[in-house]
């Protein structure tokens, strides 16, 4: 079997920040790494699975909705993933840093959060996806392009 492209990346030295992934076609997918891979603590599940439905029902509403594919945590714990289509590097990072920065303060209800909407609705935890997004917002405020390959 073919080793998939993301169990190459050395995770030894991979810091959190905002990394190309992949390109499939027109299909860009971005590494979001919050945390520093195998280094505890992970990301909590409740609030990586409120930051999750935070992101996307932001991302999907804001006017990059339509490149936007899909954007969901990786089960390591460590980060999500986000995929793209027709948008430049330039926009990604702003569209993640804008977006980040919503879920930080966001202050309604978690969209998605009822039992018919969600399956694991009684797992969420709004502060705690909160403060996530503040720390990584705080890893990527000068994010630039430049930046978007993994460390070698």
């Amino acid at each position: 079997m073919n080793t998939i492209v993301s169990f190459t990346i050395n995770h030894d030295i991979l810091e959190p920040g905002l990394y190309l992934s992949r390109v499939d076609g027109d299909v860009f997918t971005y590494d979001l790494r919050f945390v520093r891979p195998n280094t505890p603590p992970f990301m909590e599940q409740a609030a990586m699975h409120t930051l999750e439905h935070l992101f996307a029902t932001i991302a999907r509403n804001g006017d990059k909705s339509d490149n936007v594919i899909y954007f969901g945590p990786m089960g390591c714990r460590t980060g999500f993933y986000l995929l793209t289509r027709g948008l430049r590097h330039s926009e990604v990072i702003d569209l993640v840093s804008t977006t980040i920065a919503q879920c930080a303060a966001w202050s309604e209800e978690i969209p998605g959060a009822q039992k018919i909407q969600c399956g694991n609705w009684l797992e969420h935890d709004l502060e705690g996806a909160k403060a996530l997004a503040s720390g990584y917002a705080s890893v990527i405020a000068r994010w630039t392009q430049d930046m978007l390959e993994y460390p070698q």
